[in-house]
């Protein structure tokens, strides 16, 4: 149990949250959307500190960032909760427990104890992720601090729907982020996340304006979000206003939670998603699902400079400089030399 940050009075013993674009109104007693914020006498408290539901050493691929020291390990944490309800949610189990079990389950380890764990494990950086690490933020902060004092960069991988005073304050410390942007439309966000799609368009702008890593994915659903139109939005939308050079993380879907019904991503839907991307100007689009997609090539010559099976690398030719050996072209990134 811990105070909350982010929210204020508004008179008797009511709250708003302003941690997230939900805003949500919280009376004494109550949850917010989150289900792991509650208002107890007038005071908001975050129900989620210090009890991790997961953690897991991973390749920094798996976030996924491909363009964020490449090849190293990040140590990944979760509380319970979420404020989506994503119908596909793969980690509903523990994104959607405390309100649909209403049970927050978990171990606890202190900001310094997972601190100490991940430079025992030989890793580069603390990735926030799993669930939503914006509603366990007071968790996340704390740690990131300590994470940068260690030498550890920190990831958030996220749906962004923070606001922005809360990505302000955790800037400092946030080194990359891999934002999902799960549509491009409103009614499709409404409908089958519970949110809008303004405030993630407006955070991916400021996430890159504060000059903090970005790589941006996308779900591609059949029938749901998978249109050209769509399709062809979201990359225009990319290559404008965060940059050609932001990856762009095509994913397919599988049936899982709500949506048993809707069958897989076909490749060709996928490959056509990346030929969109291409004809928007997008530099490095990535999909892992057809062979060869998570490689990273030069964007000035196409020369093959990091070739993956799955999630590991089998050669880097990236030079020192963060340059393409074959024609001097930068790549960008953090540390994608190795």
């Amino acid at each position: 149990m811990k105070e909350a940050m982010f929210y204020e009075s508004l008179g008797g013993q009511e709250v708003r949250c302003d941690l997230c674009a939900h805003h949500c109104k919280i009376q004494e007693g109550q949850r917010g959307i989150c289900h792991v914020r509650e208002n107890q006498g007038g005071t908001l408290n975050t129900l989620v500190y210090g009890r991790t539901i997961s953690q897991h050493v991973d390749p920094v691929e798996k976030k996924p960032l491909l363009h964020f020291y490449p090849g190293s390990r990040a140590f990944s944490i979760a509380t319970p909760g979420c404020n989506f309800r994503c119908q596909w949610c793969q980690n509903a189990g523990i994104s959607q427990m405390p309100r649909e079990r209403q049970m927050i389950m978990g171990s606890e380890a202190s900001p310094d104890k997972i601190v100490e764990t991940a430079l025992d494990q030989g890793c580069k950086s603390i990735a926030y992720t799993y669930t939503e690490p914006t509603i366990f933020f007071e968790y996340a902060y704390d740690t990131a601090q300590i994470a940068h004092e260690r030498g550890l960069k920190n990831i958030f991988v996220t749906n962004g729907y923070m606001t922005e005073k809360t990505l302000k304050k955790i800037e400092p410390f946030l080194d990359a982020a891999n934002v999902d942007l799960k549509g491009f439309q409103n009614d499709f966000y409404r409908k089958y996340v519970g949110a809008k799609l303004e405030p993630v368009l407006e955070n991916l702008k400021i996430i890159k304006e504060l000059d903090i890593w970005l790589e941006v994915t996308t779900l591609v659903i059949p029938e749901l979000n998978d249109s050209n139109q769509e399709l062809r939005k979201a990359a225009k939308f990319i290559a404008e206003e965060l940059g050609e050079e932001t990856p762009w993380h095509i994913s397919g879907f599988y049936p899982a939670y709500q949506m048993q019904d809707v069958p897989p991503t076909s490749p060709e839907r996928l490959r056509n998603a990346y030929k969109i991307g291409k004809e928007e100007g997008l530099e490095h689009i990535y999909n892992r699902q057809v062979r060869g997609g998570s490689d990273t090539h030069c964007a000035g010559c196409g020369e093959t400079l990091i070739d993956r099976q799955g999630y590991l690398i089998t050669e880097n030719r990236i030079g020192e400089t963060d340059s393409c050996p074959n024609c001097g072209e930068r790549i960008p990134g953090v540390g994608m030399s190795g």
